[in-house]
């Protein structure tokens, strides 16, 4: 039978259980042939657990014709030593690229390198990675996080804008807030990233997502960057909203300040009819062995993406 949009939202809310289940999570990646499945299924978002994977798939789809975005995936670390060793990773990654024939951004959870051991912390680690990704003749393109964070994340931004100002930002159009947030930003000369936002957030926050409210908001934020002339990433996989966006502007979106971003795996069709028919693009990968909460959010996002992960799992042997 079809699923109706009930079936479907509780369907989302398990995934996003599982993702935050860590005994699940340790259960399932203590089981070889169980783990051996998760990783499987993983596949279609994760380019693999290093920074090598991801590189060497970057290389393989050269031939596509986007620009590149790459992220060590993982976020709210909680212990200062984790931070500092995960930012030494971030700039590892940094020097890989630079020693590498292909160019791509860094982007990054604030919360991955300390924001939440304290902000401190987290401007520390982040300047010392945006020091690397110039030195790499690259950029930092950091990314939302939930609304409790958002404070917190554009206060170390600005900081970090303020000695490199080629680091960019994320806003989420479904915010409440945003349009104010916007304004604030629109001081710093970096990129902006405009997503939904993919955060359980209250109504009083943020609008229900692909309300049409939310979409009149996205619309809205990314007809402003374009006329701006500021560099924006229109970072959706949705092709309602790529085909609604294209009505509004149509050919201002050729510009070339401005680019359709998407993530591994999720619009790689739309992605790719994009760049066939003029339009700037960048695909997002992601690696890195912390891919758990990451890969089960990206089905939450759309439950019937477990059609695909069965397929991609394929014919397995009885798990015992």
């Amino acid at each position: 039978m079809l699923m109706n949009d009930e079936t479907l939202s509780r369907a989302a809310d398990t995934l996003r259980a599982w993702a935050l289940d860590e005994d699940l999570k340790a259960r399932v990646l203590a089981h070889p042939e169980a783990a051996a499945v998760a990783k499987r299924a993983a596949l279609r978002y994760i380019a693999g657990e290093d920074a090598a994977s991801a590189l060497r798939l970057l290389e393989a789809n050269a031939d596509r014709g986007h620009r590149w975005s790459i992220e060590l995936v993982g976020e709210s670390v909680r212990d200062a030593r984790v931070a500092d060793e995960q930012t030494a990773e971030f700039i590892d990654l940094a020097r890989r690229i630079s020693e590498s024939d292909q160019t791509a951004t860094i982007s990054l959870d604030l919360s991955h390198i300390g924001s939440v051991v304290s902000p401190e912390l987290g401007l520390r680690n982040g300047l010392a990675l945006a020091q690397a990704a110039r030195d790499a003749d690259t950029s930092l393109m950091i990314s939302a996080e939930g609304s409790d964070r958002t404070d917190l994340v554009l206060s170390i931004y600005e900081q970090i804008a303020g000695r490199f100002p080629e680091t960019g930002v994320t806003l989420q159009a479904r915010l409440h807030r945003t349009p104010a947030d916007l304004d604030r930003v629109l001081d710093r000369p970096g990129p902006i990233r405009v997503v939904k936002g993919a955060f359980l957030e209250s109504t009083e926050v943020a609008y229900p997502r692909d309300s049409a409210p939310m979409t009149a908001a996205y619309i809205s934020m990314v007809t402003r960057l374009v006329g701006s002339g500021r560099r924006v990433n229109v970072a959706t996989h949705d092709a309602n909203l790529v085909a609604a966006l294209e009505g509004a502007l149509g050919d201002d979106l050729r510009q070339p300040h401005v680019e359709f971003e998407m993530l591994q795996g999720l619009g790689t069709e739309l992605l790719d009819d994009l760049r066939r028919r003029g339009f700037a693009t960048r695909e997002y990968l992601v690696y890195g062995p912390e891919w758990w909460l990451y890969v089960l959010n990206r089905i939450a996002e759309h439950p019937e993406r477990v059609i695909e992960a069965i397929a991609d799992i394929g014919p397995i042997a009885l798990l015992t």
